[in-house]
Parts: structure tokens; C-alpha cells; sequence
């Protein structure tokens, strides 16, 4: 074995072992919102899907993401009330969304104690996400670029919301 070899064999380990973290992570983030401990709401993924559209069931239940720019609730600026898709919680209220210009519904403060937030540790970053505190649904994530006065920027799937007008 060559001196070559070894560096790269370990460096090849030690990235692995780096990574792994990151790897395993994501899908331990992806058991906590699927299964069915801890949460107000609980049903088998069967009747999950029965619930949800193949879009709706693949963003909350899975973890996925909307395309940006593919929500109508993006340009959605009438006076009411934004639930939960998956078991109507209220979530959010018009008078705390805005216009972020990234192409998902995004607010600057949830209704009290309707979300809860996890560490999403998936696509080598570190992200805070957040889920609905009833069902446990993947809604979308929080980012601290948001306006006065919280400064937080609540990125939703718009797939994960429904809309009330006042």
C-alpha cells in the first residue's frame, strides 16, 4: 500500500463519518413527523394518503417541497385565515404574511401554539423546520430574514395550507 492510497482511503473514511450525520439525520427527522407519537392527530399512512393528494401526502407526510412559484396561496393577500391541509389547525392569519420573492407563502409570526419546529438537517445545511402542532405535517421551514416586528420568515408549502377568507 502507497502513501497515496492511504491518504485516500482516509480521507474517503473520515468524509463518510463526516457526513453520515447528515445523512441519518433526515431520516430520522422523516419518522418523527410520520409516525404517530406525540401529536393530537395520529393516523396510519394508509389513510394518510387518503386524506391528502399525492402532492399534499409527499410535502407533509414526507417531508418534500413545492415547487416555488406553483402555489396560488404565494399571491394570496385577502383577509382570513390559513389552516393546516392536513387537519385544519389554524396556523397562520393574513395580517402576518408578505411577500418574500421566493415563491412560497411566507409569514412573519404563526398563531400561538400552532406550530412546533424540529432540526432539519438534510441537504448538508442545518435548517430549522416547522410542522403543524396537531398532526405533526411538514410545512415548510423558518428563517431569521424576515421583516419588523419579529424578524422571521415562515417559508410554507403552500400544498401544506388552506385558505379562509375572512
Amino acid at each position: 500500500m502507497d502513501k497515496r492510497y492511504f491518504l485516500q482511503a482516509s480521507a474517503v473514511i473520515v468524509g463518510t463519518a463526516l457526513l453520515s450525520k447528515y445523512i441519518y439525520n433526515n431520516q430520522e427527522s422523516e419518522a418523527m413527523t410520520t409516525s404517530n407519537s406525540g401529536f393530537e392527530i395520529t393516523k396510519p399512512e394508509e389513510e394518510w394518503r387518503t386524506i391528502l393528494t399525492p402532492e399534499q401526502f409527499r410535502v407533509l407526510r414526507k417531508h418534500g417541497t413545492e415547487r416555488p412559484y406553483t402555489s396560488p396561496l404565494d399571491k394570496e393577500y385577502d383577509n382570513g385565515t390559513y389552516y393546516c391541509a392536513a387537519c385544519e389547525l389554524p396556523l397562520f392569519t393574513s395580517d402576518t404574511k408578505f411577500n418574500s420573492g421566493t415563491g412560497w407563502p411566507s409569514f412573519f409570526n404563526p398563531i400561538e401554539g400552532a406550530i412546533a419546529i424540529t432540526v432539519d438537517r438534510s441537504l448538508f445545511m442545518t435548517r430549522t423546520e416547522v410542522h403543524c402542532s396537531r398532526c405533526g405535517g411538514h410545512l415548510g421551514h423558518v428563517f431569521d430574514d424576515g421583516p419588523a416586528p419579529t424578524g422571521k420568515r415562515y417559508c410554507m408549502n403552500g400544498v401544506s395550507l388552506k385558505f379562509t377568507p375572512a
